[in-house]
Formats: C-alpha cells, structure tokens, sequence
C-alpha cells in the first residue's frame, strides 16, 4: 500500500515482537511496528549484503520527512554505499579527545594511579579546547602550534603532555576501524618526531649535598623530637626519613600499608611498584626505630592528618631541609641521595639500583641469575647506608670542625 499519516497511525501495534507496513510508492521504504511504537526504516542489498536501516521514529520526523531520506539512502545503496558502515564511520568521526581518553583508560584497568591521573590532567588542562571536539579535527599543524605553546610555560609538561596525546591518538587508530581503515591516517603528533623538535630536557641532578646530609639528618631528629608540632608533623617528618633511608619513591613511602611492613623481620614490600614486578626490601635498624613508633590510626604508615587515606605532601619539612643545608630539596632529591650515599660506602651500582626498584635489563648475568623480587640478603647495604648517615649527623653535631675526609678505596667515611 501507499503509506500515508492515516494507515500508519491506525495500524495496530503487536503486544510482541514486530510487523511491518512496505511502501508500494518507494520501494524498499516502510514502517517497523513494535509494542513501544512505528519506526520509518528502509531495506535493501548493498555490494550483495541486506541491510535495514532506522531513519527516525514516527512523530518525531514526518512521512514527508522519512521518504525524502529513504530515497536519498536506497539511492546511495545502490551506488554502493553501505549505511552501516557510513554509520559506524560518522560514530567513529564524532569520537571526541575526551571519550577516546575515557575509552583508553577504561581498556587499560591494571595502569597505575598516578599514570591515570597524568592522562587526565593534561586532557583537562594541556588539550582542555580540543577536549570535547572529534579528535578527526586534530592536525599536525595544530599539533606543532600548541606544542610550541605549551613549550614557552614548561618544555618538560609539553613533552609529557604530547607523549599522553600520542598514545591516546594510537589507541584510536587502533580500535576506531570503520570499513577496516583507521579512523586517523597517521597520528598527528608524528609531526614532533619528524620536525626533530621534542624538547631536550636534562635529567634532574638535584640533591642534598653530601657534606650537608649530616645537616639534613639532624634536622628531621629535631622536628621528630619536638613536642606538640602542629605545622609539621611527627608522620610527615617520620615519612621524609623513610625516603632518605630507603631511597623509595614518593609514591611507594606514601602508600605503604602495615601489612607491607615487617618491623621485627626489618622488610618492608611493594605489591605493586612502578615496574610491575613485587619486591621485598631489607629496612635498616634506624629505619625499623623510626617505623616502631608509627601509630596505627589506619591502613597506611603515613595517615593523612584528617585521619582518611595517606599523606600527599611533605612541604613543610622539605623547607626546614632546605633552609639547613641551603640547597632546595623535593621528595625526588632524596632518591638521587640515596643513591649519592651508596656511592660514599662504596655499595656496587648494581646493589644500589635493585635497593632503589630499578630493573637490571642491561646485564643478562645479573636479571637472570640475581634474585631481584626478594632483596632481604641486602640488609648490610641498607644499614651500612643508615650507619653512614647517623655518624654524618653525629659529626655535624660536633663543635669541632671535622674536615669531610675523602672516600678510603674499599672503605667508607
């Protein structure tokens, strides 16, 4: 029949499943009856495939409306053009930056923290007007402009910014394939590599110097030993210790739970450290004395002061560090400290590395026959690192002016 506003409004809706009216004006142009309604749909063959097409419910598009788009769909159908994949194609160019960001992250359950909130931060901040735009509309002009910008405020965050888009902007290549093509050609931010124009940022070498960790040592004893501290607390100070001891990570220190510690034993453990593999540290005895007088207030060592998940921030003791041995120092500065201390007691790099969760790749003898996940047989390293640190403060202490003595070959000071 004809369809027409009349035989469409009054054909009865099945209590279940589906019927249809076909339209015997336009061919291959109909309605799909269904209990919740009357849907305009159109059904043919495309390069020897059927397909069947939803143009719009009825009410909410006309008749007149429907037929002049089933007549522009069966035409391009016969030209062989497929609606389902000019459909998923249209889908896939209307992706955003930011649902590709999401969709990302949400194929990635295991990244870390700390890498999820990179991703984030620089979609909100870095990329935040191309946030909500289709990703399609990001080029490689656009790509180089914003990189120079972002370059003026900090070449460091505009690398880490773009290294996050690159791998957002591959994700996309690789799981958005309407008609099996990549929903990019190539990834805009290529365009860094080809021009040879990423930033060349030195390493940080910022550390306490070694003639000022004595300095450093007894600073954090004071404020462990002070009374009624309410700008710096005991946990923060407490916390700060554990990193120039251990050399661990902001993150590993911060995120420590009791049950990841064993004081008696003198081990401590990460689960989960940044290279993916769990190891088992030694703690030294000064270590252990500090960690004993921990109180459990929740799950973590270092509770944050309001009593819910674990402490962010050691500013204010970092200050007090850095006014006494007059040097700026940041949690990262600790580490290369560390590391700076194992070299005055003459600890093998290797040793230093693994006491500090790097990976061995480097030396096949030492990844594949050294233990590296169970680091207990290290504890002679990791006191004689607290030993030489304390005897630091001690000669700090001292009112006699103690030359720093040069390094004995075999020795420590």
């Amino acid at each position: 029949m004809k369809l027409t506003k009349h035989t469409i409004e009054s054909a009865s809706l099945p209590e279940k499943g589906q019927s249809f009216l076909w339209d015997s004006e336009t061919r291959g142009f109909g309605v799909r009856l269904t209990p919740a309604g009357r849907t305009y749909i159109i059904q043919g063959r495309v390069n020897g495939v059927s397909r069947r097409v939803s143009l719009g419910r009825h009410g909410v598009i006309t008749l007149q409306q429907a037929r002049k788009k089933a007549q522009k769909e069966l035409s391009a159908m016969l030209e062989g053009i497929d609606p389902a994949i000019e459909k998923k194609r249209s889908e896939a160019y209307s992706k955003t930056l930011r649902g590709i960001a999401d969709e990302y992250l949400k194929d990635r359950p295991d990244m870390k923290s700390s890498s999820r909130a990179d991703v984030l931060k620089h979609i909100n901040k870095a990329f935040s007007s191309w946030a909500d735009r289709p990703a399609v509309e990001i080029t490689r002009d656009k790509v180089a402009t914003l990189f120079t910008e972002l370059t003026e405020r900090g070449p460091a965050q505009a690398n880490q910014a773009f290294r996050n888009l690159r791998a957002i902007l591959n994700y996309a290549r690789a799981a958005y394939r309407p008609d099996d093509k990549p929903l990019l050609i190539e990834n805009p931010v290529s365009v860094l590599s080809d021009k040879k124009v990423w930033n060349k940022v030195k390493p940080r070498s910022g550390r306490i110097p070694t003639d000022k960790i004595g300095l450093a040592w007894n600073t954090l004893t004071a404020l462990r030993a002070s009374p009624g501290e309410t700008i710096i607390t005991h946990t923060l100070t407490d916390a700060v210790s554990f990193l120039l001891l251990t050399g661990a990570r902001w993150s590993e220190m911060s995120e420590l739970t009791f049950k990841h510690i064993d004081i008696e034993e003198r081990w401590w453990d990460i689960p989960d450290p940044k290279n993916r593999n769990p190891v088992k540290f030694p703690m030294s005895k000064m270590a252990a004395e500090i960690l004993s007088t921990r109180p459990e207030t929740n799950e973590y060592l270092f509770p944050a002061r309001s009593g819910v998940g674990h402490i962010h921030d050691a500013r204010g003791v970092f200050l007090k560090i850095s006014e006494a041995v007059g040097v700026h120092v940041t949690a990262h500065d600790m580490r290369r400290t560390f590391r700076a201390i194992a070299g005055e007691c003459d600890i093998e790099l290797w040793k230093t590395k693994l006491l500090m969760g790097h990976k061995l790749n480097q030396d096949v003898t030492i990844s594949h026959y050294t233990e590296t996940e169970d680091l207990t047989y290290l504890e002679p390293e990791i006191n004689k690192i607290g030993d030489w640190i304390t005897r630091q403060g001690i000669i700090a202490k001292s009112d006699k002016v103690v030359p720093f003595p040069a390094r004995a070959k075999g020795g420590t000071k």
